[in-house]
């Protein structure tokens, strides 16, 4: 029951920030057509991810309750990949197409390129 609870804070936190940010960055693109919040917030939590897990794999920083907060509650709320793959759908059923798939091309490979900056960025400073 503790982890749920733990699991349910980190959830209740991450989608807070993630309404507040994928809000934030969306008015601020000013786009019906693209959904650049949900991107923002895909790629903000690739990177987190890949920072926090390479910094715990090299110093040993986390318990196992702090990642499951962290891995599962706060970002696993926070980025948004249903989210993304419902907005993909959309975005094919309005038959924009080339839309849709630069969204998943987007959220793949930027979101893999985040997660490997993080890494190394984190290797670099925690070395």
């Amino acid at each position: 029951m503790n982890k749920l609870l733990v699991i349910g804070i980190g959830g209740f936190l991450g989608s807070i920030f993630r309404y507040i940010i994928g809000g934030y960055v969306q008015r601020w693109s000013g786009s019906i057509y693209f959904p650049y919040g949900t991107l923002a917030v895909n790629l903000i939590g690739c990177l987190l991810i890949g920072m926090l897990s390479r910094m715990d794999e090299m110093r040993h920083v986390m318990s196992p309750e702090t990642r499951t907060l962290i891995f599962i509650g706060l970002l696993g709320a926070f980025t948004t990949f249903s989210t993304f793959s419902n907005e993909t759908i959309d975005l094919m059923n309005d038959r924009r197409f080339i839309s849709a798939f630069t969204n998943i091309a987007f959220h793949i490979i930027f979101g893999l390129a985040a997660v490997m900056i993080g890494r190394v960025t984190t290797y670099i400073i925690w070395r």
